[in-house]
């Protein structure tokens, strides 16, 4: 038997051996063995969370909101894809770092660190973010239908309803490896929009130019679509599904059996190794969703925004249809293809992202690699969002609407939700030596800051 106090050569103290926390002592110290493998295969397979999170960031409201900024205000917030991915990455491997450093998701995290009545008022604000989610998830539908429509396939209505009914089926009842897999495929439809530029005229001068000197305008239209874009890729349904997802993958590895393993019940060596591939993933992962942004920012500026054209972009689609007489009908299909394959691989994220984070913070069990049987409540809410959504899809509700009030609340509800990632991330009971660092810390701060200044502004200057 070890005794007490004993470790391995090399292994991490547990905190709550260092600190007397409430959190439960390790059941042992798990030492991965080191099989060498080369250097970039070892970061190739690391790719997962963090790149289906950001690929994710890219689901058709976000590109209907690049594609309006691009084609009301042409290349003058190209800056913002410079602004957006510090801060991005910052929030987004805070998160990360959280479902290392615990093995829990960040519900369950919420539920460690705060009273009943903290957990009260954030579990209100989770079940508005479901609500959001399921209003999304039906304008992502509703894109993805048209989508098929533009390419000819059959009806929108038809194709919304078979990529719910798809997406349901394979959520309840797919193993988590099958749609882990699933989605790195799907990451793959988001080149469509780099594709997009090689089938027009690209000013790259101008470009760089608006890239590295923000063009700020004062004008309420372009205040309220700067908060959009914030809103977009900075979204609170990326900070939940990043630490389930995580977590996911923790209890993939060989280590743990079904168990997701914490870095401090890992060797040293081990733990460091994991903390720097998982943070390549993440960084990648922001990496892409920002080029993607930065790349239909582009497309629409180059095409819909020049000559003052000032086209009205309502929906992903309806981009798509825009950019057909200016870039031909090949670059047009493309961009439908790109919107329908980030519409499939965001629907299931938004329905897991909130209905891990309630499962959680209730002490239910979470999580795709778990039965429907040992885990009712996380399937109970993502059938919720799926099928609400696909109610939603087939009502005559303009998408636009739906994806207004959502960046509203997502605007809203981003602010509180840093806050309670901070708090968290902070709290070295939690963490132990994985807490954050000063430069965690003035990212996460400065993004919580610059979210609820741009909800005020939102307001104040009559976004709605």
């Amino acid at each position: 038997m070890r005794r007490p106090g004993h470790q391995p050569p090399g292994a991490r103290t547990p905190p709550e051996e260092r600190d007397g926390t409430a959190l439960p002592a390790p059941v042992g110290i798990v030492d991965l063995v080191d099989r060498k493998p080369p250097v970039w295969r070892l970061y190739l397979r690391a790719l997962g969370p963090g790149l289906i999170t950001g690929a994710s960031d890219d689901d058709p409201s976000g590109i209907a909101t690049y594609a309006q900024s691009g084609a009301r205000f042409g290349f003058g917030m190209l800056w913002v894809a410079l602004l957006t991915f510090p801060l991005m990455f910052g929030v987004q491997e805070i998160c990360d770092r959280t479902a290392l450093a615990t093995g829990k998701g960040l519900g369950e995290l919420i539920y460690l660190r705060f009273g009943r009545p903290w957990r009260v008022g954030i579990a209100l604000l989770l079940v508005v973010l479901i609500l959001a989610n399921a209003l999304n998830i039906a304008a992502d539908l509703v894109a993805v239908g048209a989508g098929m429509h533009l390419l000819h396939a059959g009806p929108a209505s038809f194709w919304a309803l078979m990529a719910g009914t798809a997406i349901t089926v394979l959520l309840v009842s797919g193993s988590f490896l099958v749609i882990a897999r699933i989605f790195k495929i799907l990451c793959a439809a988001l080149l469509a929009y780099v594709g997009v530029l090689f089938f027009i005229k690209v000013p790259w001068g101008r470009v760089a130019l608006y890239t590295l000197s923000p063009h700020l305008q004062l004008s309420k239209v372009y205040i309220a679509l700067l908060v959009g874009v914030l809103g977009t890729t900075i979204s609170p349904y990326l900070f939940f599904w990043q630490t389930i997802h995580r977590v996911e993958d923790m209890r993939e590895e060989p280590a743990g059996g079904d168990r997701a393993v914490p870095l401090r019940r890992r060797t040293r060596k081990a733990a460091s190794a994991k903390l720097a591939t998982s943070r390549f993933d993440v960084f990648t992962g922001m990496a892409f969703s920002n080029v993607i942004m930065f790349c239909v920012i582009v497309a629409t500026a180059a095409t819909l925004g020049r000559g003052g054209h000032q086209v009205i972009i309502a929906s992903a689609a309806q981009a798509a249809s825009a950019l057909r007489p200016f870039a031909g009908h090949f670059a047009s299909a493309i961009f439908a293809l790109g919107f329908i394959g980030s519409g499939l691989l965001a629907v299931p994220v938004l329905a897991g992202a909130g209905s891990a984070g309630l499962a959680g913070l209730l002490g239910k069990s979470t999580g795709f690699s778990k039965s429907f049987t040992h885990a009712p409540v996380f399937y109970g809410l993502v059938g919720v969002g799926t099928v609400g959504g696909m109610a939603l899809s087939l009502l005559a509700v303009n998408p636009i609407t739906l994806l207004v009030f959502v960046a509203v609340v997502n605007g809203v509800v981003a602010a509180p939700f840093l806050v309670v990632v901070m708090l968290v991330s902070s709290d070295r009971k939690i963490m132990g030596e994985d807490v954050n660092g000063k430069a965690a810390r003035v990212l996460g701060w400065t993004t919580t800051a610059l979210m609820a200044a741009g909800a005020i502004a939102f307001f104040v200057t009559g976004g709605l």
